[in-house]
């Protein structure tokens, strides 16, 4: 979790062209977090409907495993884009996140606990 103005978000951008998803998670977490770190599974697929917002489309989310103290602690963000981040549990990432960013971490906490993976819209389980 970062900080964009006075806002907590998950980290998070654009695919860009001709990008896969994959590659673009990798690419972010290093531009955002200075982290070169392996991606694992896909854990959640979210559907977000146009005009809630600029975080409208499709969202997915990768496991990026767990971060050993070495790693964290060479954790670098751009001054000119975030201002901070946090180690957030589950009630911080609910009580912290606009509603949709707090489910969609929440679904992906429960999808790696499962070995699963998960389809949203809008953050909500679709049946």
């Amino acid at each position: 979790m970062c900080t964009l103005g006075s806002e907590l978000v998950a980290t998070a951008d654009l695919v860009e062209a001709n990008e896969a998803p994959r590659a673009a998670a990798v690419r972010e977490i290093e531009e955002e977090l200075a982290l070169r770190v392996p991606i694992g599974r896909l854990l959640v697929v979210d559907w977000v409907p146009p005009g809630l917002g600029p975080g409208d489309g499709v969202m997915f989310v990768y496991d990026g495993g767990v971060l050993d103290a070495d790693q964290a602690a060479g954790i670098t963000l751009p001054e000119a884009e975030l201002r901070s981040w946090a180690w957030c549990d589950e009630r911080a990432v609910a009580e912290r996140l606009p509603g949709v960013l707090a489910r969609r971490v929440d679904a992906a906490v429960r999808a790696r606990r499962a070995g699963a993976a998960v389809y949203l819209e809008d953050g909500f389980p679709s049946v």
